[in-house]
């Protein structure tokens, strides 16, 4: 009976993830399109794998830390539910934290209950980074390299790590953009013992 009345809620039209997605995609611009739909691109492109990259006026990143992937983004289905709205790199206390690009510094100091900095770049995109301890201020130019902070104790990752976040005209994108991009999904056969 459960399992009915859940089935029928649902087939009814109440959540629909696919439509979720495509409305936050819808609510994206540029070349984030495509890596919020896994390269299928924006309205009018011809070929998906020429949005992945930077929106216009942005640069490259450099990874702020050694490039160690322990947790990926996660867009979520609506502006305002559970997601992972950053990647997180493994890092130790007391590690070098590097700017991405250069930029400005936005914002330095203690969101919660751990220390974030948070750089304006070009292109209307801002970069941030948790738990960084840094001695900046709001304001401060900085350049691509630049050591911004070190990794502090604590964070959400168990054994440390660098939370780094991505926004474009205010909404989060998967950092991946900036880093080299999202390269498309091969499938491989598999092998049959």
């Amino acid at each position: 009976m459960v399992v009915a009345a859940t089935v029928l809620v649902l087939g009814a039209g109440a959540f629909d993830p696919a439509s979720a997605v495509a409305d936050a995609v819808q609510r994206w611009h540029g070349s984030a399109t495509a890596v919020a739909t896994g390269g299928a691109g924006a309205p009018g492109t011809t070929d998906p794998a020429d949005d992945v990259g930077p929106p216009p006026g942005a640069t490259a990143w450099r990874w702020p830390v050694a490039p160690r992937l322990v947790r990926p983004y996660l867009a979520p289905p609506t502006p305002y539910a559970a997601g992972h709205r950053g990647i997180d790199l493994a890092a130790s206390p007391g590690d070098e934290v590097r700017a991405v690009a250069d930029g400005v510094v936005h914002f330095a100091g203690v969101v919660v209950d751990r220390p974030v900095v948070s750089v304006r770049h070009a292109g209307d995109v801002l970069s941030s980074v948790e738990a960084v301890e840094s001695p900046l201020a709001r304001g401060d130019p900085v350049a691509a390299g630049d050591v911004i902070g070190i990794v502090a104790s604590g964070g959400h990752c168990d054994g440390g790590c660098v939370h780094l976040g991505a926004r474009v005209g205010g909404e989060y994108v998967s950092p991946m953009l900036f880093l080299g991009g999202i390269p498309r999904a091969v499938l491989l056969p598999t092998r049959r013992g």
